[in-house]
């Protein structure tokens, strides 16, 4: 039994060297197969899918990547727009979050780079884009949504009438 654990312990222990490592080469090779035209140089890429402005920054000494997407000025943002980002971050959001930087609203992804596969890669540059461009309508990275938190109103309880 004692020999069961200990080769089922170093197994396990190795499985991260046998998954995938990202890198930039990586990721260049997955946005060229989904995105309408791609620039830059390795970890700093500029992006455009359907119309819609994308950046990956990435990091590989730190371990870090990120896609964005600028949406709007937040001086052009209304207080009702800035909560609804705030709600999507938590219910439809999903991966991406709305983020403000420089004075700019944006779609963000942001991940260790490493740990990447590329179905995760494809499927953040999707929700970047679809939480850029349904800003002001759903807000939302893909079609799952998590329920809201507002409680239901409790319907008024039958006999106990005030009079």
């Amino acid at each position: 039994m004692k020999k069961f654990v200990l080769l089922s312990m170093l197994f396990l222990l190795s499985l991260p060297a046998w998954t995938q490592q990202m890198n930039n080469e990586g990721l260049e090779k997955i946005f060229t197969e989904f995105v309408d035209t791609i620039s830059g140089q390795a970890g700093a890429w500029e992006m455009v899918v359907n119309d819609q402005y994308i950046i990956c920054i990435t990091d590989e000494g730190h371990n870090r990547m990120r896609i964005i997407a600028p949406i709007v000025e937040v001086e052009r943002m209304n207080a009702e727009e800035l909560l609804k980002c705030m709600e999507a971050n938590f219910h439809t959001a999903l991966d991406v979050k709305y983020a403000i930087s420089d004075g700019v609203l944006w779609s963000t992804f942001i991940h260790p780079l490493k740990e990447l596969s590329e179905g995760q890669v494809a499927d953040a540059l999707a929700q970047v884009y679809n939480a850029a461009v349904t800003f002001g309508s759903s807000y939302s990275s893909t079609d799952l949504f998590f329920p809201g938190s507002k409680k239901q109103e409790e319907p008024p309880k039958k006999g106990n009438k005030k009079t």
